[in-house]
C-alpha cells in the first residue's frame, strides 16, 4: 500500500483550494466475483442457496435483482462476497463498450445475494463519505477513463488497477461531502420525478396503441362515421385473410437483382411497421433465391418469433425467403394496420403446430379470421389512426428528449460536484 500512495497521482483539473486528487483506491476495498460452474447454477432458489447478479441485473446507478436471475449454493460464497448496503457492483467483463464500467450502487444489506465473476464489487470504507464515492462511480470522470483503458479483441476488460488508481477529486472535509452529495441528490430528486412522467409517456405508447388499434378494428373508432355516414353496424364481415389479399410467393434468381434493395425481418422493427436500414442484394452478398416485392405491398415476416414484423414498402425489390410479400384487396394501410394489432399477433401465433412448425406456412396464414368493413370506412379508419398515431409519436419522442436531456443534466450535476462547482 505504501509503494502505491507514492505514486505521482494524475490531475484531470484544477481543483479549488483545499481539495486534492487521491487515488480511488485508498477509499474503497475491492472484491472479485463468485465463480462457479455450470453445473452448480439453476434458474430456481433451493435450500441454503445464494442470488448471483450478473451483468444484466446492473443499471446505471442501481441493481435490478429480477432479471435472469441464478442460484448456487452459499457454501460456493464467501462473506465478502454478500452485498452490503452502498456497496458498488462493476460490470469488469463485457462484450458491450457501453456497458463496460456500468456501476450499480446497492440500496440494502442482503443476506443472499452475491456477484458473479465477471462483476467486481467496490465497497467503500470509512475515509470518506460513502454516498459521496458512489457518486463518483457516475461520473463522466470515471466512465470514460474507463471507456479509455477497457481493452480486448471480442471482449472488453477491466484491471482492478484501471479502478484503484483512478484519480479521485476528494473534499477538505466529511462535511463537504455530506453537502455536496445533499445538493446532488436535492438536484437528482426534482430531475427523477420529470424522468417517471417523461418515462411514463414512453412505456405507455405501446399500450395505448394497442388500445387505438382494438377499437378500429372492433369498429368502435368509426361509430359515429357510420351514424352520420347511415352505414349499419352489421356491416363489417368476417373474412379469411386469402379473401382480403394475396400472398404471393415468388421465387426469383438474386444474380439478375443485384442493385435492387434487399429486406430481411431484421431490417423491420418489431410491432411499429418501422423500416431500418438495409442495403442491395449485391452489398448484403445475398446468393440464395428470394421473394420478388413490389412497391405498394406489405412485407410479412413468417418466422414465428418475428410475426409482429410487417410493412408498407413504397419501392420495388426482392426479400428473404422467410418473408411473404402481400398484396392488399382493399385499402393496404388497412391491412397493415390490421396485422400489427395484437390480435391478429394472438391469432398468427396460435395458428397451426408451433412445436413444429417454426414458421407460419401460406395455407395457416390463408385461413386467418379478419374483420373486414366497406373500402369507404377502411379509408376513414386509416385517416384517423395515421392523424392519432402520429400524435402519439409525437408526444413518445418528445418525452424521449426529455429523458436524453435529463440525462445530460445529470452528468453535468456530476461534473459540476467532482469539480467544486456545486
Amino acid at each position: 500500500m505504501k509503494g502505491i500512495e507514492e505514486k505521482q497521482i494524475e490531475a484531470p483539473y484544477e481543483l479549488p483550494e483545499g481539495w486534492k486528487w487521491c487515488r480511488l483506491g485508498d477509499f474503497i476495498n475491492i472484491f472479485r466475483g463468485v465463480s462457479y460452474k455450470k453445473n452448480d447454477a439453476h434458474n430456481e432458489k433451493q435450500e441454503n442457496d445464494c442470488l448471483i447478479i450478473r451483468g444484466g441485473n446492473i443499471d446505471e446507478g442501481c441493481i435490478n435483482l429480477n432479471s435472469d436471475n441464478v442460484f448456487v449454493n452459499k457454501s460456493l460464497v464467501s462473506e465478502n462476497q454478500i452485498i452490503k448496503k452502498n456497496d458498488v457492483i462493476i460490470v469488469t467483463s463485457t462484450g458491450s463498450i457501453k456497458v463496460i464500467g456500468r456501476a450499480g450502487v446497492s440500496a440494502s444489506d442482503y443476506e443472499d445475494v452475491a456477484f458473479g465473476a465477471f462483476l467486481t464489487l467496490a465497497r467503500p470504507n470509512e475515509k470518506a463519505n460513502k454516498s459521496f464515492v458512489n457518486q463518483y462511480f457516475q461520473s463522466s470522470l470515471y466512465r470514460e477513463r474507463i471507456r479509455q483503458l477497457a481493452s480486448g479483441v471480442n471482449i472488453n476488460n477491466i484491471r482492478i488497477e484501471y479502478i484503484t488508481e483512478s484519480p479521485f477529486p476528494l473534499p477538505p472535509t466529511l462535511a463537504e461531502q455530506q453537502r455536496i452529495v445533499n445538493r446532488i441528490e436535492s438536484m437528482f430528486a426534482k430531475l427523477d420525478e420529470a424522468k417517471e412522467k417523461a418515462q411514463n409517456v414512453v412505456d405507455g405508447f405501446e399500450t395505448r396503441k394497442s388500445a387505438i388499434l382494438h377499437k378500429a378494428f372492433t369498429g368502435e373508432l368509426t361509430a359515429k362515421w357510420r351514424k352520420e355516414n347511415g352505414v349499419s353496424d352489421d356491416s363489417w364481415e368476417e373474412k379469411r385473410f386469402d379473401e382480403v389479399a394475396d400472398i404471393k410467393s415468388n421465387l426469383v434468381d438474386v444474380a439478375e437483382f443485384q442493385d435492387f434493395p434487399h429486406i430481411a425481418p431484421d431490417n423491420i422493427e418489431k410491432k411499429t411497421g418501422v423500416l431500418l436500414e438495409y442495403h442491395t442484394v449485391a452489398e448484403d452478398k445475398v446468393k440464395s433465391g428470394k421473394h420478388r416485392f413490389y412497391a405498394g405491398q406489405i412485407l410479412y415476416s413468417k418466422i414465428r418469433p418475428y410475426l409482429s414484423k410487417v410493412v408498407v414498402v413504397d419501392f420495388d425489390g426482392v426479400c428473404s425467403a422467410d418473408m411473404y410479400p402481400i398484396e392488399a384487396k382493399g385499402n393496404t394501410r388497412f391491412l397493415w394496420y390490421q396485422m400489427l394489432s395484437n390480435e391478429f399477433l394472438d391469432k398468427a401465433s396460435n395458428s397451426g403446430s408451433r412445436s413444429v412448425l417454426p414458421k407460419i406456412n401460406q395455407k395457416e396464414l390463408s385461413i386467418i379470421p379478419m374483420r373486414i368493413c366497406s373500402l369507404p370506412e377502411q379509408q376513414e379508419i386509416v385517416r384517423i389512426l395515421d392523424t392519432v398515431l402520429e400524435k402519439e409519436s409525437r408526444a413518445k419522442e418528445a418525452a424521449q428528449t426529455v429523458l436524453e436531456q435529463i440525462a445530460l443534466l445529470k452528468k453535468s450535476i456530476l461534473a459540476r460536484a467532482f469539480r467544486g462547482e456545486l
